[in-house]
């Protein structure tokens, strides 16, 4: 039996459905108020951020940076609760609505996207129409599609942007001469390099995303998947993936008798060098590795010349959040020129900015063209160039399914 992450199911199966918004009184009366009246209510409370936990760096930007300017600026406590899978934190929100708890919920705020963010919607489980309320909302720019769609879902006030990412590889330059620039000859690669390559099983989100990329492949493009999902189509490109990843597994590490189980596991068989390439969606954790340690300053990091997969990634108030005020000033923070740069520092987390940066201070505009990225670190620039979609949430769940169905088993 190969060893895989168990997959972590909704308690409730959830149709789509057109969206319905979550009203409470008490979010009512906080959009009926004015910024400094908010920020007036947020004084002296406390603020919960579920959020994933897995990067030390991550943590302590969170932590110490934002925590330290609530605490200082506006006397609000941040609590940030680290959890291994967003979905965790979409269940509690979910029980608590079928437990009747409508009004005291213990998550005021997630970091989300996607799946987890349609489910959210679908579930009436949303706190709305208050994202124009944020003075740093105007540095969004709400007509790129990218911004206003999650995962081909508007967002239409029901959550705030926070950062961009692109998905990247990464090779030791001292070890591999020629690393495969594309899906095709990554297939190659993998067989003519037996034991060198993994991925992490899904619903691992880093190694769900390195199946889709398979699965674009397959299917001759992502253009060919776009739009609401399409079982004929699905059934058509899911067999010439799975064949796919089938006959690559007994080149890959071990075998392919077992695979990861997180992104953190494959980083350390690639720190120590067991493999020979290493991904994330994520490219500053590369930076963060050479930086600490952990990787050789050697490694170097590159997309696919048929594109990767890039997202935005956003924060969301929960319907029955206790502390509406406080998240609110929170997600205010979090947009401002100052925090979006230094989150962009390499040495602080080197993620890409969800604001225009030409709205900002001239002052912070300086900041921004300061930064030199490392030489591990791959370019926003370079990735943009060729930048591919993610799905709807509904084309998500049934590759991480089918996969776990047909190759996990």
């Amino acid at each position: 039996m190969k060893k895989v992450m168990k997959w972590a199911l909704l308690s409730v199966a959830l149709s789509y459905a057109p969206i319905a918004y979550a009203d409470t009184a008490d979010g009512d009366a906080v959009n009926a108020m004015g910024w400094d009246e908010i920020v007036e209510m947020a004084r002296g409370s406390e603020v919960n951020w579920f959020l994933w936990g897995g990067a030390d760096n991550i943590n302590q930007y969170v932590s110490d940076y934002i925590g330290g300017i609530l605490k200082d600026q506006y006397d609000i406590t941040l609590n940030r609760v680290g959890v291994s899978d967003t979905v965790e934190v979409v269940n509690i929100v979910l029980g608590e609505r079928e437990a009747g708890v409508n009004d005291n919920g213990s998550v005021d705020m997630i970091w989300i996207n996607g799946e987890n963010f349609r489910t959210m919607m679908q579930g009436d489980m949303v706190y709305c129409g208050y994202t124009d309320i944020l003075p740093n909302n105007e540095l969004v720019n709400w007509d790129n599609p990218a911004i206003a769609n999650d995962f081909g879902v508007p967002v239409e006030g029901c959550e705030v942007p926070w950062s961009r990412a692109q998905f990247a590889f990464a090779y030791d330059s001292a070890r591999t001469e020629n690393p495969p620039k594309s899906i095709g000859e990554l297939i190659d690669w993998v067989k003519e390099n037996p034991g060198q390559f993994t991925y992490p099983a899904p619903p691992d989100f880093n190694g769900a995303v390195f199946v889709r990329h398979v699965f674009y492949y397959a299917a001759g493009g992502a253009d060919q998947l776009l739009g609401p999902f399409d079982q004929a189509k699905f059934d058509e490109v899911a067999a010439k993936t799975w064949k796919i990843l089938n006959d690559m597994e007994p080149y890959l590490w071990r075998e392919g008798q077992t695979y990861p189980t997180s992104i953190n596991a494959m980083q350390q068989l690639f720190a120590n060098q067991e493999v020979a390439l290493y991904f994330n969606y994520e490219p500053s954790q590369f930076g963060i590795a050479v930086q600490d340690g952990t990787f050789p300053e050697s490694v170097r990091s590159y997309g696919l010349t048929d594109g990767t997969i890039g997202n935005t990634n956003y924060t969301l108030i929960p319907y029955n959040s206790p502390n509406k005020a406080a998240a609110l000033v929170l997600q205010n923070v979090l947009l401002s020129g100052e925090a979006q740069y230094e989150k962009a520092r390499p040495d602080v987390w080197g993620t890409s900015p969800a604001i225009e940066v030409d709205r900002t201070s001239p002052e912070i505009q300086a900041e921004f063209a300061s930064i030199v990225q490392p030489e591990s670190v791959v370019s926003s620039e370079e990735l943009g160039k060729a930048a591919l979609p993610e799905l709807q949430a509904s084309w998500i769940s049934a590759i991480e399914q089918g996969w776990l169905e047909n190759v996990g088993r």
